[in-house]
């Protein structure tokens, strides 16, 4: 059996869904295949962890979605979205007790860090300042098709009031010096090594301090909003706006094949139907999955499945949720509470860490990144209880293991559990009592969290490295860099096209408007151009 639409869209994901609303937004019919049984993709939310506590799943703050144009065009509040805050965005607490702290008004974040060194508060704003001149231009060239030209005119335009070539060294400074250099205080350097963190790329490496900056920055402007209710919101908002306007959404309905005539897309196999796309195929799906997998071998060049086989992923992650019976004890108050935290005892350590990582090697203090839900979102649990997530990275493939567990790093289920007391004994540290607290416990590895997505191989969570060597130009290969595939048709919206990972949409939205672009352009030359 065949049913038609102008679109086919594979994978209810962000940026699925993404792509899906502005498709239908020009008047094109669109139906979305995902093969769970619910929308979201790695947008999701559960009672499993305990039948009183709502968990995410996977991703837990969207300060990236928040600040995209491309969301907030969508007018999700009309569609029951709401986003909750905490009452500071991030706290970093230390083995002597003290805190470096990311609040929301960037005031009180200057008189935090200028109270622990003196000149730092001052050296904040400043910061500050040069992001509030050219942030948003910086932020809508990086969601934006390469080359971003429009919004990189603005960027330039607007380089000279930041300092010019000097803002340039700052962003390409790695987060390991960047901090160094403006600050003289650990508090600063702490914040945005930590937020540089929430991405692959070493700390002493090119493109790290951009990330610092750019996930510090939002936090002063547009915070770590959650949405309330858990994750699974923002993706039903969407769904749900999507299907108002007569969009269709086929759950448990696993695409199998992309159908390929005369090198054009032009159907989807799912659940033993046949979706035919007269327009486009947008593919929500990890590049490995697509390019040789949903898209056989016989029907891609050559060259691409080349250099499809140099594709690098992400590290995998191992994420571990708490029910607390109680609040984080923590051995010292912190000066607000933070909706996320970080836990590495310096920079340095940091830097180990993740460098561990990248040497294959099981760290032996991982660096975590974790949320207090509740403290962001009453909703979450019972009131004077605490529904607590953490995760960190790990190897893909492992050599050794840096610690004394003896961790294989087959992420069966001793190897998760093992490594999940490793993450829960650096958090008792900061917080005597801890263990003590919890109701229940779950730990998802690498396998689990692949089961439950598999956009997510190996528990990769952002479609692949965002190491330079593979952004822009060179991603997901080298001489792509758009949602355009080598297949007429079909566009790439997943996290693995530019710009990559993270809840923002860009990836769906390129490929939505290369979709209609392309189809333009064949109107106009009568189909000549296919």
């Amino acid at each position: 059996m065949s049913t038609s639409y102008d679109a086919v869209v594979i994978g209810a994901g962000p940026n699925g869904l993404v792509a899906a609303n502005h498709l239908i937004d020009q008047g094109w019919s669109a139906v979305v295949l995902e093969a769970q049984a619910e929308v979201g993709g790695a947008v999701k939310s559960s009672r499993d962890v305990h039948p009183d506590f709502v968990h995410d799943t996977f991703s837990a703050f969207y300060p990236l979605a928040h600040a995209s144009p491309t969301i907030r065009s969508f007018d999700l509040e009309d569609h029951g979205l709401r986003w909750r805050h905490s009452p500071a965005v991030l706290g970093h607490p230390l083995p002597d007790g003290s805190w470096a702290m990311l609040h929301r008004d960037r005031t009180v974040t200057a008189d935090l860090f200028e109270q622990a060194h003196p000149g730092d508060g001052d050296a904040w704003l400043e910061l500050c300042g040069q992001w509030d001149r050219i942030g948003d231009q910086m932020v809508k060239a990086l969601l934006s098709p390469f080359p971003p030209v429009r919004h990189g005119v603005g960027a330039l335009a607007r380089l000279r009031s930041v300092g010019g070539l000097d803002f340039v060294k700052t962003m390409l400074t790695p987060a390991s010096d960047l901090g160094r250099a403006r600050f003289g205080g650990v508090g600063p350097r702490l914040i945005i090594a930590g937020n540089a963190g929430h991405a692959d790329i070493p700390l002493n490496a090119p493109g790290s301090g951009l990330m610092g900056v750019l996930m510090s920055m939002l936090g002063q402007t547009v915070g770590f909003p959650a949405p309330e209710g858990g994750a699974g919101g923002l993706a039903h908002a969407l769904a749900q706006r999507f299907e108002s306007l007569g969009g269709e959404i086929v759950l448990s309905a696993e695409a199998t094949r992309i159908q390929v005539t005369d090198r054009r897309a032009t159907a989807v196999f799912a659940a033993g139907e046949r979706y035919v796309a007269r327009r486009a195929v947008v593919a929500d799906v990890v590049a490995p999955h697509l390019y040789g997998g949903l898209v056989i071998d016989e029907d891609l060049p050559a060259r691409t499945m080349k250099s499809m086989r140099s594709f690098e992923l992400d590290p995998g992650t191992v994420k571990v949720d708490w029910a607390l019976d109680g609040p984080v004890p923590w051995a010292s108050r912190p000066p607000h509470d933070p909706g996320t935290f970080h836990v590495a005892d310096s920079v340095e350590q940091m830097t180990e860490a993740l460098g561990q990582v990248s040497a294959r090697v099981i760290p032996a203090n991982p660096f975590m990144l974790a949320g207090q839900m509740t403290t962001t979102d009453p909703s979450r649990s019972p009131a004077g209880t605490e529904s607590l997530w953490a995760y960190t990275h790990v190897p893909q493939d492992t050599l050794a293991d840096g610690g004394d567990e003896g961790i294989r790093g087959t992420w069966d289920r001793d190897d998760c559990e093992r490594f999940a007391d490793r993450m829960q004994a650096r958090i008792e540290r900061l917080a005597p009592g801890f263990g003590s607290k919890i109701l229940s416990r779950r730990v998802m590895g690498p396998h689990e969290l692949e089961h439950a997505d598999a956009n997510l191989i190996g528990g990769a969570i952002n479609g692949g490295t965002s190491q330079l060597h593979q952004e822009l130009v060179f991603r997901p290969v080298p001489g792509l860099g758009r949602a355009e595939t080598p297949i007429r048709g079909l566009y790439l919206g997943s996290a693995s096209a530019h710009p990559g990972g993270g809840v923002h949409g860009g990836p769906g939205m390129n490929a939505a408007r290369a979709a209609l672009a392309h189809s333009r352009v064949r109107r106009a030359t009568g189909g000549l151009l296919r």
